[in-house]
Parts: C-alpha cells; sequence; structure tokens
C-alpha cells in the first residue's frame, strides 16, 4: 500500500507504511444483515430496544411523502442565505433511510427492503450530495444550483457516500435479490461524485495544505475510507482502492499533526464530536480494516483528545462552550464512539463521561449522527451491555493550547460554583471575539454565559459573520474599552495567560492590551479566581492607558446572564434556569449599571436558555479597577 513515507513523516506515516487492507467484504466493523447471531431481533446480540425503536418509528412514515430537498430551496443559499430548509429535507431523507436500512437487517422482510430501494436510488437520483452551502458553484459556475458535471466533495457528498457504503454492506445480499444492478448504481454515483474528484482535485480547502486544519478534515477522509474500503471492490480498482485510503489517510495525518499535545479543541466540546471524534473513528475503522496493525494509541495527542469531553463538562447536559459550540448540546451524542475510544485509550474518565449518558432500557444509538455511528452503537456489545457511572468532573482542567481553564469546588461534583476563563486569540476556527471571557456555573448550570451560535445561514461564514451579535466581543463577558470591541483576526490576542490552582484557590490570570490594538491600552491584567474556602468567584480587572488618559463612560463591563435577573444596590440577584441556586453578583455601589434584555427566538438559542438573556453594562468612568464577584444566595443577605 503507497502510503508516503520519508516525504511525509507525521504522526500517523509511519504506523500505516506497508500495511494490507482486508478484502471489501469484511473491511467494516459491522455484521451484514446476514449474521443473524447479531441482528436476529429475539436472539440476536445488537441493541433489541434499540432496533424495535427504529422499526417502530420507520413503520409509522413508511406509507408516507419522502422527504425531498427542493431546487428553489437550494437556490436560497444565494438569494435569502437560508440554508435549513434544503438541509432540513435532506437530512431527514436519509435519517428515514437510516431508519429502513436498520429494519430490513432486523426482519429481512422485502417491504423493508424495497424501502431501502426507495431511498437508495432517491440519493442516487438527487443532483447533489453537496450541501448548498458549501458548494463553489457560484464562484465556478455563476450557478445557484449544483453543477453535476463538477461535483463538489464536502461534508454532505461524504455523509451520503459513507451512508451508501455501509447500506452496501449491511444489505448487500439483500439488494442483490431484490433489485439488481442497484449497487452497481451506487457505485457509479460513488465513482463520479466522490472518488473521481476526491483524486482528480487536491485544492479541497479541507485537506489543510495551507496548515489551517479543521473539523471537515476527519469528517470526510473518515467518510472517503468506509466508501472506498466497500465500494472499490472490482480486482481493477485494488490499486485505486489503496490509493484513495492512502489519500485520505494522509489528509488526517495533517489533522492529527495540528491536534495540540494536550488534545483540545479550539472550536470547543460540541465540535470535537465532529472533527477529533470523527478521526479516532477513522481510524478505528481503519484498525479493522488492517487486522489491528493500524494502532494509534501511543499517539499521543489523540490519547489526550480522548480527555477533552469530560475536561469540558460543567455537569449534566452543559458543558464549555466557546465560538460555535452551545452550552447544552444535544444529548443524544455518539456517546458510545467516546466509549469505544476510551476503552482503547485505557481512559476510565472518559469511559465514565461516556457511560453516565447510557441508560438502561432505552436505545444505545440513533441515526441523528449518520448511519455508521448508528450500527457501531447498535452492534458494540460492551456499549450496550454498559452499566451508568457517575461522570468524573475534575476539580480543575488546564488546556495551554487554547489557553481555556476551569476550575469547580471540588472534584465529582457540580454542586456550587465552578469558573471557566480562556485567553486564546480571535483567530480561532468558528471564532468569536472573546479573548479573555468568562463563564460561571452553579451547581452545573452556567449563569454568566457565552451565548453560542444561533442558526447557521449564508451570513456565518462570510464577510458579515461580525455583524451578528452572539459573535460579538461586546456580547461576551469581557469589557468594552474607550468603546472599542475585540476586532476579529489571531492578532488580537491573549498575553501572559496562565492557571495555577491549590486545595483553596483556583486562579487564571491574562493580559488583555492586545486584545484591544486601537484602544491605546498598556494593559489591561484580568484575575479570575475561585476561592474554595469561601465559594466565591472574584474577576479583578485592572488597566491603565498608554497616553495616561483617565478612563471614561465609553469603558464598560460586560455581563450576559442567563435567568431571573434583579438589580440591586451593589449588585443583582440572580435565579438561574435549571433549577440551579440563586447567586448574587456584586460591584462597587457607586457603578450605575444597566441592563438590556435580549429577546432569543433563534431555536439553536432558546432551547439552551429559553426565551431572553439579559446584558449588563457597568460604566467605569474614573476607574482603574474593579472587582466583580458571585456567591451563592443565602437568605440572611441584604445589599441595601
Amino acid at each position: 500500500m503507497p502510503f508516503p513515507t520519508a516525504a511525509f513523516r507525521r504522526p500517523l506515516a509511519t504506523l500505516v507504511e506497508g500495511i494490507t487492507l482486508r478484502a471489501p467484504a469484511q473491511a467494516l466493523p459491522v455484521p451484514p444483515a446476514s449474521d443473524r447471531s447479531v441482528w436476529d431481533p429475539r436472539a440476536g446480540s445488537a441493541d433489541r430496544i434499540g432496533i424495535d425503536d427504529l422499526v417502530a418509528r420507520a413503520g409509522g412514515e413508511r406509507a408516507t411523502p419522502w422527504p425531498q430537498p427542493r431546487a428553489s430551496d437550494a437556490a436560497r443559499v444565494h438569494r435569502d442565505g437560508d440554508r435549513t430548509a434544503w438541509e432540513d429535507a435532506a437530512f431527514e431523507r436519509q435519517r428515514r433511510l437510516s431508519r429502513a436500512a436498520v429494519a430490513a437487517a432486523a426482519t429481512l422482510d422485502e417491504t423493508w427492503i424495497d424501502e431501502v430501494v426507495d431511498g437508495v436510488v432517491l440519493l442516487c437520483e438527487q443532483s447533489s450530495w453537496c450541501w448548498p452551502a458549501h458548494d463553489d458553484t457560484r464562484s465556478v459556475h455563476g450557478s445557484v444550483l449544483a453543477t453535476v458535471t463538477d461535483p463538489f466533495v464536502d461534508l454532505g457528498a461524504g455523509e451520503v457516500v459513507a451512508q451508501l457504503a455501509w447500506i452496501d454492506h449491511l444489505l448487500g445480499e439483500q439488494l442483490d435479490a431484490r433489485a439488481p444492478r442497484l449497487r452497481a448504481r451506487i457505485r457509479h454515483e460513488a465513482r463520479t461524485r466522490v472518488f473521481a474528484p476526491f483524486q482528480r482535485r487536491r485544492d479541497w480547502h479541507w485537506i489543510g495544505l495551507d496548515g489551517d486544519v479543521h473539523n471537515w478534515n476527519p469528517w470526510i477522509h473518515g467518510n472517503v475510507i468506509v466508501a472506498a474500503l466497500r465500494l472499490l471492490d472490482r480486482p481493477d480498482e485494488a490499486i485505486e482502492r489503496d490509493r484513495i485510503v492512502a489519500l485520505a489517510v494522509e489528509g488526517l495525518d495533517r489533522y492529527v499533526a495540528v491536534l495540540p499535545a494536550d488534545g483540545a479543541i479550539d472550536e470547543g466540546y460540541a465540535y470535537w464530536w465532529n472533527g477529533a471524534a470523527r478521526a479516532l473513528e477513522a481510524l478505528d475503522v481503519l484498525a479493522h480494516a488492517t487486522d489491528g496493525a493500524v494502532d494509534t494509541t501511543a499517539v499521543t495527542a489523540l490519547r489526550e483528545t480522548v480527555a477533552f469531553p469530560h475536561r469540558s463538562h460543567l455537569g449534566g447536559d452543559w458543558f464549555v462552550n466557546h465560538a460555535d459550540g452551545q452550552a447544552r448540546p444535544p444529548a443524544d451524542q455518539p456517546w458510545h464512539a467516546l466509549h469505544r475510544a476510551a476503552r482503547r485509550h485505557g481512559d476510565t474518565a472518559a469511559a465514565a463521561l461516556a457511560a453516565s449518558h447510557r441508560r438502561p432500557g432505552t436505545p444505545a444509538a440513533t441515526e441523528r449522527e449518520g448511519l455508521g455511528r448508528l450500527l457501531r452503537g447498535l452492534t458494540d456489545p460492551a456499549w450496550v451491555l454498559a452499566s451508568p457511572a457517575p461522570p468524573p468532573l475534575p476539580r480543575d482542567v488546564w488546556l495551554p493550547s487554547t489557553q481555556v481553564f476551569l476550575a469547580r469546588e471540588r472534584a465529582g461534583s457540580s454542586d456550587g460554583l465552578a469558573l471557566v476563563a480562556k485567553g486564546g486569540h480571535n483567530g480561532e476556527h468558528h471564532n468569536h471575539n472573546d479573548v479573555g471571557a468568562v463563564v460561571v456555573a452553579v451547581d452545573g448550570v452556567p449563569v454568566l454565559v457565552d451565548a453560542g451560535r444561533p442558526t447557521y445561514t449564508a451570513a456565518t461564514f462570510g464577510p458579515d459573520r461580525y455583524d451578528i451579535w452572539t459573535m460579538q466581543s461586546a456580547w461576551h463577558n469581557v469589557p468594552v474599552v474607550r468603546g472599542v470591541t475585540q476586532p476579529a483576526g489571531a492578532d488580537a490576542v491573549a498575553r501572559d495567560a496562565h492557571a495555577e490552582a491549590t486545595d483553596d484557590l483556583a486562579v487564571f490570570r491574562v493580559d488583555l492590551a492586545d486584545a484591544y490594538p486601537d484602544a491605546g491600552l498598556a494593559s489591561w491584567r484580568r484575575r479570575a479566581a475561585l476561592d474554595r474556602t469561601r465559594g466565591r468567584i472574584e474577576i479583578d480587572d485592572a488597566w491603565h492607558f498608554s497616553d495616561d488618559a483617565p478612563t471614561a463612560d465609553d469603558t464598560r463591563a460586560h455581563l450576559l446572564v442567563a435567568g431571573e435577573v434583579t438589580l440591586e444596590r451593589g449588585g443583582a440577584r440572580v435565579v438561574p434556569i435549571e433549577g440551579a441556586r440563586p447567586v448574587r453578583l456584586r460591584w462597587p455601589s457607586d457603578i450605575k449599571v444597566t441592563a438590556e434584555v435580549r429577546e432569543l427566538d433563534d431555536p439553536l438559542l432558546t432551547e439552551v436558555w429559553g426565551e431572553r438573556l439579559t446584558h449588563l453594562a457597568l460604566p467605569l468612568a474614573s476607574r482603574t479597577h474593579v472587582q466583580l464577584t458571585v456567591e451563592l444566595d443565602t437568605p440572611t443577605e441584604d445589599l441595601r
């Protein structure tokens, strides 16, 4: 197998030299439907509860029309910026097909096989597998619809080709009997839409040739590996199969090469699932396809990134969120993928976080994240039979690569206060302008918050990105200095960020001056500390200007608060969402705070925060220092 060697020395290169791939029919790590010891719903080892749930839901929709992504909705990306109308229909079409595929594997019923045939043909006849928001057809061809003679390989194309490969692997024998030559159609479309352009064009931005490697890289390369392993199965395609898998591994190597030694993801926890987790899953498939010859457990960054989810956990369904991540992502993540990676890398804490989400009597996996993830979860006995465990909730976490610090009152418990602070820079992936931002949680629930992101539109990744309020530093828990907010770009950067922790005190320090290059700052030193002995968080800011001018009213501290806020002299009482205990915020009593209630109407925000967030602005005129504190509320306290 012609993997690169001397010219391309990266973490994976030496691990894949000279390996031999299994035959296509045995290359994917899921038994086919013909293996009734796994798929028989009465006696098989696959998750019976999950299969029964999928069959029931699939049965309820079988007589209904298939979702239809429409051309007019695809064009909306270029007309009004809406991308969800097309994507929602396309995603639900694929999820329906995944449900039908499992129903067919479990029952071998011809009516379910026909349902799979219908879904496969719909995908084969869909003009493009690329999500319209990603296609370059407008810039290259002047078209608002896909150019079928010049397909673009993106996340969507990768997801479809992998789904078809998993179906071919799972139900190939049944498809040959029920719809002869359909599998040849699958292979034709895979070659035309993915294999040929993947090899022909090597300027895909997600390959990372410019050094900017992001989560698309492992997501797409992992899906290409799955598709090539299964669908390139003719003897005369063996060399091409090796070449495509080698190119995909070379691409994965670029991702692993820039993954920091601490395993942190600058896009945050929510993107770990479709970045580092995708890399771990792709390498797990490759380990199976090579009979274990590919063993990446010694790669430090991969081992450490397995720990990233539990190092980002606040409690319950709440996680540290930066960039475009949500503070409370959907709870039904593919936890089996984390569990499997934790077992492979011997990380018991990571396995415990995954197991804390295993609910006996509920399905072991869902179709929301793709057919491959669904099949892996349903057929992983260690996951299906896993017992619930308490999450690890480490007391202190410091990730130097992203300069993110998390401290809670005690290990193993979300009770009380937790502090999150970050340095970093404003050129991170899916960046928000948030250098120096703090988040405070009580009982695991954020109260001083990072709003996250609204629904993606065409503007989200265009020149107007920072017109979106959630991306701006004025809507994060950082100051506005002389009316100046933080700009985007890696030059807006934290200085001297560091953290330290003892049994009594956890402290994060940073200088924010370089994050405000046009504000004339000599320094803006922020100290955020959790005093464990007093159950108190302190946020101290001290600053001075290069011109020694006094501070004016256009310099303000900002706080974004989730919950019911009652302003009082010298502070505010906040009743957080989700039933967490009330807290009191305190600041100097002569500061006249203004509060702006931000009504929320975007579902990605309301499903996390409810109907509103409150934005507090604290004018800092004539000051060179201010302290804000957060403590649990007690009934006897009186701020009057």
